[in-house]
C-alpha cells in the first residue's frame, strides 16, 4: 500500500458528502443532472501552480554573483512547477484554501481562475499538522463556495471532487463517501479523513469534496494508489476541522493548540478485557509526562 499526495507525479486525496434532491433537478429534457449546482460552485475551485524555492538558494555564497562567476558556475534555474488546487472560501477578503503540501516551500504563487484570470497569491498560513494552507489573491469578481457541515456526512451520501487533477484543467468527479473517521494513515500529525470513492488523482490535493448541495465538506488531500493514480481510496480533510484551522490562521498566522501531556492508543477489545473494564472503545493513557497539565 502507498500514500500519495495529490500533485502530479507524487499523490493522495480525497472527498465527502450531501443530499441527493436539491443537486439533481430534471431538465426540460427529464434526465437528472449535477450541472446546475455545477455552474454555482466550479467558479469556486481554482489551481495553484507554484514554483518552489531552489534548495541551493539557502547557500549565501551561491547567490552572490562575483563567486558564480569567479568559479564559473551556471545561473540557478528556477525551483521546479508545481500544481494543485485550492477553494475560495471568502470572496470579500479573497481567502483561498488549499493544503500545506501544495505550496510548501513556495517561492511564488499563482492562482489561476476558471475564467483564466491568473493571480499572485499571498500566503496567510499553513498547518502542517491538518496539512492545510490559507492564501489570499485579490478580491475582484469572485466567487466564494458555501461552507457544509462535514459532522452531518454519513457514509453513503453522494459527494463530487472538482480539482486540477495531472495539471490538465478544472475537472469534475463524483462518488460516494466511503467511509468516515480514518485515521492511523501515517499522512499527518491530526487525522480524521472523509473517504471517498469518487476519482481523485494527483493535482487534486487542495481541491474541493462537495455535496450534493454545492457545499463544501472536505479538501482533497490524499490517495491510496499502488499506481500512482486512482483506486478508489482517497480522502480529505472534513471541512470543519478546515475552518477551525483558518479561523486560527487569520487570527494568530498560526494554530495553538492546547497540550494535555498524556500519550494514548486506542481501546482495544483484548486490552479492555485484560484491564477488566466493560468500555470496548476509546483511548487508553499509556503515559503522563511529568510536569505536565495532566500530571498536575
Amino acid at each position: 500500500m502507498s500514500l500519495l499526495r495529490c500533485l502530479p507525479g507524487v499523490g493522495v486525496l480525497l472527498l465527502a458528502a450531501g443530499s441527493a434532491q436539491a443537486a439533481m433537478p430534471l431538465p426540460g429534457g427529464g434526465v437528472p443532472s449535477l450541472a446546475p449546482m455545477l455552474m454555482q460552485v466550479t467558479p469556486a475551485v481554482v489551481n495553484i501552480s507554484v514554483i518552489a524555492r531552489n534548495p541551493a538558494e539557502s547557500n549565501p555564497l551561491l547567490q552572490d554573483p562575483f563567486f558564480r562567476r569567479f568559479f564559473n558556475i551556471p545561473d540557478q534555474p528556477r525551483g521546479e512547477q508545481s500544481a494543485g488546487s485550492g477553494v475560495i472560501v471568502d470572496a470579500g477578503r479573497g481567502l483561498v484554501l488549499t493544503n500545506n503540501h501544495v505550496i510548501k516551500d513556495a517561492q511564488e504563487i499563482v492562482v489561476t481562475l476558471k475564467d483564466r484570470r491568473q493571480l499572485k497569491a499571498q500566503l496567510v498560513g499553513t498547518d502542517p499538522g491538518t496539512d492545510i494552507a490559507l492564501l489570499r489573491i485579490p478580491a475582484e469578481g469572485l466567487t466564494a463556495i458555501k461552507f457544509g457541515d462535514s459532522d452531518s456526512a454519513n457514509v453513503g451520501d453522494f459527494v463530487v471532487a472538482i480539482g486540477n487533477p495531472f495539471g490538465i484543467g478544472q475537472t469534475v468527479t463524483s462518488g460516494i463517501v466511503s467511509a468516515l473517521g480514518r485515521s492511523g494513515l501515517g499522512i499527518e500529525g491530526y487525522e480524521d479523513f472523509i473517504q471517498t470513492d469518487a476519482s481523485i488523482n494527483p493535482g487534486n490535493s487542495g481541491g474541493a469534496l462537495v455535496n450534493l448541495k454545492g457545499e463544501l465538506v472536505g479538501v482533497n488531500t490524499a490517495i491510496i494508489g499502488p499506481s500512482g493514480g486512482n483506486v478508489g481510496i482517497g480522502f480529505a480533510v472534513p471541512v470543519n476541522m478546515a475552518r477551525q484551522v483558518m479561523a486560527q490562521i487569520q487570527r494568530f498566522g498560526e494554530v495553538r493548540r492546547g497540550r494535555l501531556g498524556v500519550s494514548t492508543t486506542d481501546l482495544t477489545p483484548e486490552a479492555a478485557k485484560q484491564l477488566r473494564v466493560k468500555a470496548s472503545e476509546g483511548a487508553l493513557v499509556v503515559a503522563v509526562e511529568t510536569g505536565s497539565s495532566a500530571d498536575k
